[in-house]
């Protein structure tokens, strides 16, 4: 992948994918017999998994504003699984230091995401 001055972007496509595993694992991990963790689950596995998904969207990107709308669903995903991360830990489910390094690779892949959307805005 290459920004429009030729210089190679870094390809975080197996960091999302790691990530979306572990979210996976995690959901496997959660209560079977409680309804609030089951329910909280699938949405933190909806969301979680389908991050690396929308990641490699931009990288097919037709254009600059093309690449910023892809790129941006993939934040709003990471934005929605960190509140199913918090739900889960503050609702007890799962200990919050068990979720904490998922929230904090959250935090990683959005500062990312946003600063290579801000330097792409910057070009225009």
């Amino acid at each position: 992948m290459k920004d429009e001055g030729g210089k190679q972007m870094r390809d975080l496509r197996p960091r999302t994918k790691d990530f979306a595993l572990r979210i996976i694992r995690l959901y496997q991990a959660l209560p079977k017999g409680d309804g609030v963790a089951q329910v909280l689950g699938r949405q933190l596995l909806r969301s979680g998994t389908s991050v690396a998904a929308h990641y490699r969207e931009p990288c097919r990107a037709k254009s600059n504003a093309d690449f910023i709308t892809k790129l941006e669903g993939a934040l709003q995903e990471l934005d929605e699984t960190d509140l199913w991360l918090e739900l889960l830990g503050d609702a007890g489910t799962i200990k919050s230091s068990r979720v904490q390094p998922l929230r904090n690779e959250v935090d990683e892949l959005i500062a990312s995401f946003v600063t290579t959307t801000r330097k792409i805005k910057g070009r225009r």
